[in-house]
C-alpha cells in the first residue's frame, strides 16, 4: 500500500494525499477502521481533527440509519491503581464510537490488584488491595440494576490474585495474603453463594494470569517471592489435577494470559529487569511450546486484557516508569496491532471484562452520552 510506504520513508507529501483521500473516503460504515489506521500511520493531527469534525458535521445523529447502533459488547474496566493509590473507578468502552465513558456507577471501596470475571450478565470483583488491606471480599455489579452488592468471601484473602470461570463457577488462584505468595486456589458457585477449597498448584504464584481454554484452566507466570515465572500449569476440573505445561520463553510477572480462537496468548509483565512488550502463543492443538508474536507498542505489566470485536485489547498498566491510560488491539490474523483511544484515567492493577447482549447496553455506550448532551448533560469527557 502506498501510505505504509511513503511513512517508511517520510515523503510528506504522498502522506498529506493519502491523508486526504481516507477524508474523502469517510463514511459511518469505516469511519472507526479508518481513524485506527490514520492513527497507525501517523496521519498529520489536522487529519484526524478534520476526520472528527466531519463526522460530527455529517453524520446526522437524530436519523436513525446514519445514528450509531447500539453495540452488543461493552467493555468495563474496573479499580485499579493510580496517581499513588487504588481508585474505584469505572469505565466503559464503546467499540463502535472507539471512545471511553466515565461511569457513575463506582462501588464504595477503592481496590487494585483484584480478579475480575463477568458471569450470568454479572460482574464479580474478587479479593484485592486498598494499599492498607488485603481483601478475602467479594463485589458484585448487577448492570441493568446498577446496584454493587456483597457476596460470600473467600477462604483467604488474595490480591495479585488470579480470576477465571469455567462451568458457571468462578476460580480464584494463587495470590498474596500479605504474608505469603499462596499456592491455594478455591471454587465459587453463585447459585449457593459458597466457596470450596480446590487442590492447590504446584507453584505458589501471585501477579500470575489464567484462562479457560478447551474446559482447562490454564495459569502462567508469577511471582513466588523469590522469583519471577516462567512456568505454566493446567488444571483439569473433572479429576481435580494440576499439570505443568511446557513453559513460557520469558519470566513474566504481572501478565496477562487471555484463550482467544483456541490458542492462549501470554502479553507483557515483568521479567524480573524490565517491563514487556513481548509476547506469546500457545496452541495446545499444534504445538507444546510456546510461539513469539508481534510486539506491542508499549511495554506494560500489571494491565487489563479482553477480547471485543474478534480482537485482543490491552488496557492501561505500568511501563517501568508510570501508570499509563494507553489501549492497543492485536489482530490474531494478521498478527498486527493497532492503537485504540486511551482511558481517561492513568492506571496499573486494573482488571476488565466484557458483557454481551445488555437489554440496557446504550447507557454504556456513546448513544447514552449523545442523549446526554442532547439533554444538557455532560459528555463525561471521551477521549477523541
Amino acid at each position: 500500500m502506498l501510505l505504509p510506504t511513503a511513512d517508511q520513508y517520510e515523503i510528506v507529501g504522498i502522506i498529506q494525499q493519502c491523508c486526504q483521500f481516507l477524508l474523502e473516503e469517510l463514511r459511518p460504515s469505516n469511519c472507526l477502521g479508518i481513524l485506527r489506521f490514520a492513527h497507525h500511520y501517523f496521519c498529520p493531527s489536522v487529519f484526524l481533527v478534520e476526520l472528527d469534525s466531519k463526522l460530527s458535521s455529517d453524520i446526522d445523529l437524530n436519523d436513525p440509519i446514519a445514528r450509531p447502533r447500539i453495540p452488543y459488547e461493552i467493555l468495563f474496566a474496573v479499580g485499579g491503581w493510580s496517581a499513588g493509590s487504588p481508585t474505584n473507578f469505572v469505565e466503559t468502552y464503546d467499540t463502535r464510537s472507539d471512545r471511553w465513558f466515565l461511569s457513575m456507577n463506582t462501588d464504595a471501596t477503592p481496590r487494585a490488584y483484584h480478579g475480575l470475571c463477568m458471569l450470568d450478565k454479572l460482574i464479580y470483583m474478587i479479593g484485592g488491595f486498598d494499599g492498607s488491606k488485603h481483601f478475602n471480599s467479594v463485589r458484585c455489579y448487577n448492570p441493568i440494576s446498577k446496584e454493587w452488592k456483597e457476596r460470600a468471601c473467600m477462604y483467604n484473602a488474595r490480591c495479585y490474585v488470579s480470576v477465571c470461570t469455567l462451568g458457571g463457577k468462578i476460580y480464584a488462584l494463587g495470590g498474596y495474603n500479605g504474608r505469603v505468595r499462596m499456592s491455594s486456589a478455591e471454587r465459587y458457585t453463585p447459585r449457593y453463594n459458597q466457596w470450596e477449597i480446590i487442590p492447590s498448584m504446584h507453584k505458589q504464584r501471585s501477579d500470575a494470569s489464567a484462562a479457560v481454554l478447551q474446559n482447562k484452566i490454564y495459569i502462567v507466570g508469577g511471582f513466588n517471592g523469590t522469583e519471577v515465572l516462567s512456568s505454566a500449569e493446567v488444571f483439569d476440573p473433572v479429576p481435580q489435577q494440576w499439570t505443568f505445561i511446557h513453559s513460557m520463553s520469558s519470566a513474566r510477572s504481572g501478565v496477562s494470559l487471555i484463550s482467544h480462537k483456541d490458542c492462549l496468548y501470554a502479553l507483557g509483565g515483568f521479567n524480573g529487569v524490565t517491563r514487556l512488550n513481548t509476547g506469546e502463543r500457545y496452541d495446545p492443538n499444534q504445538s507444546p511450546n510456546w510461539r513469539e508474536i508481534a510486539e506491542m507498542f508499549s511495554p506494560r505489566s500489571n494491565f487489563a486484557t479482553a477480547v471485543l470485536d474478534e480482537m485482543i485489547f490491552v488496557i492501561g498498566g505500568f511501563n517501568g516508569q508510570t501508570t499509563i491510560a494507553y489501549v492497543e488491539c492485536y489482530d490474531v490474523v494478521s498478527n498486527e496491532w493497532y492503537d485504540a483511544s486511551p482511558m481517561n484515567l492513568n492506571r496499573s492493577a486494573l482488571n476488565a471484562c466484557v458483557l454481551t447482549g445488555l437489554s440496557n447496553a446504550k447507557d454504556y455506550s456513546y448513544l447514552s452520552k449523545v442523549h446526554e448532551i442532547g439533554q444538557g448533560g455532560s459528555s463525561d469527557c471521551p477521549n477523541n
